[in-house]
Parts: structure tokens; C-alpha cells; sequence
């Protein structure tokens, strides 16, 4: 199994990054897992307590989960993923069953801060965004996805994303063995990217 990891900051394009792998690759040869789901499970907070919480610090993540996740997909056993709510702060009781595939990609703001999940990735990707396009991104996405209000998202990135990525995420590009810019529409990155992994694939298969 070819291991993928991409990290980026918040509304860095992650997202957008993925899709378009997934577009020039056969779907049904690839898994993504998505960090957001795994934040820690916190049925002991209140809503209030757990809107006050940093998101964006390594220790808001259940990374023994996630990486036990990629380790039993790689061992070639399924795994039930968890879902998690933006709404609510907290995990749903629904959970997705996966399948082992030939190609996974575990995507979040933080997976490559993590050295122990670091070290289960064959190719590692950062993709890197201007500050102010991050921003905006994120606004968009809050308002319109999560419910949450202006102040309320400026107010987030002031004392959590901002410092947060700072600290954790834009290090963690040191780790990347591919930086994609996303100030363009960066078709280019993206074909190498593919090309890595469809080379990956070939010699697998030999």
C-alpha cells in the first residue's frame, strides 16, 4: 500500500489538492482519511466547554487512533472511521467502514507534526498558501459550512489558528517531500504528484 500524507495550513487548498489526485487516478485504488475526524472524543464537555477548546493544537487530535487506523490499513485489515460534527464539537455516533486499497492519502492541518504517523507515509506533501487567501478561505468555509459568524471566525484565527500554525503546521513543511503552492492553480505540482504515485504503483505491481 502506497501511504500518502498531505498537510497544509487552513484553507490552504488541501482539499482541492486531493480532489484533483483523485481525478487523475482510478477511485476505486484509493482511501483518504481525513484528520478532522479524528478529534478527541469529549462527551464528558458541554458544548460551551468544547467550543472554548483549541482545534488547532496537536493535542486536540487522537493521533494513537488515526495512526493505529493507517497501520491496520496497511496490515490489510478495515477499519470503521469516526465522523465528526463541526455543529456539535463532538463525535457522531455514526462511523464509515473502510477497506484496505492500494493507495492511501491522510490529509489535515497537522499530519505531518506527528513523528510517529510521519514515519508511516511514503511520500509527504505540504501544500503552502498565503496567510491572508488561508484566512479568507476560512471564513468562507466557516460561515457558510459551519454555521459560525464573522467575529467569531476572526476571533479563532487571531488566538488559536494563526499562532497555532506558527508554532505546529508551517514547521512541519520542513518534513514535505513535495511543496505545492496554491497562490495558482498549480496544475503542474499536481501532475508530478500523480505521476510519483502512478510510478509508485507500477513497480509495486512488478
Amino acid at each position: 500500500m502506497l501511504t500518502i500524507g498531505i498537510a497544509g495550513g487552513t484553507g490552504s487548498g488541501k482539499t482541492t489538492v486531493v480532489n484533483n489526485i483523485l481525478k487523475q487516478l482510478d477511485s476505486n485504488q484509493v482511501n483518504v482519511l481525513t484528520q478532522d475526524n479524528y478529534y478527541h472524543y469529549n462527551p464528558n464537555l458541554s458544548f460551551d466547554e468544547r467550543v472554548k477548546l483549541n482545534y488547532d493544537h496537536p493535542r486536540s487530535i487522537d493521533f494513537d487512533l488515526l495512526l493505529k487506523h493507517v497501520q491496520q490499513l496497511k496490515s490489510g485489515l478495515p477499519i470503521n472511521e469516526p465522523l465528526y460534527s463541526f455543529i456539535t464539537h463532538s463525535r457522531t455516533e455514526d462511523v464509515t467502514m473502510i477497506q484496505p486499497k492500494e493507495i492511501l492519502i491522510v490529509e489535515g492541518i497537522l499530519v505531518l507534526a506527528d513523528t510517529e504517523l510521519r514515519k508511516e507515509f511514503d511520500v509527504k506533501v505540504f501544500v503552502n498558501a498565503d496567510s491572508d487567501e488561508r484566512l479568507i478561505r476560512r471564513i468562507r468555509r466557516d460561515i457558510q459550512e459551519r454555521g459560525r459568524d464573522l467575529e467569531e471566525v476572526i476571533e479563532r484565527y487571531q488566538t488559536t489558528l494563526k499562532p497555532m500554525h506558527e508554532e505546529f503546521i508551517q514547521p512541519s513543511m520542513a518534513f514535505a517531500d513535495i511543496i505545492i503552492p496554491t497562490m495558482k492553480k498549480n496544475t503542474v505540482a499536481i501532475d508530478v504528484l500523480s505521476s510519483v504515485i502512478k510510478n509508485t504503483l507500477k513497480v509495486t505491481h512488478n
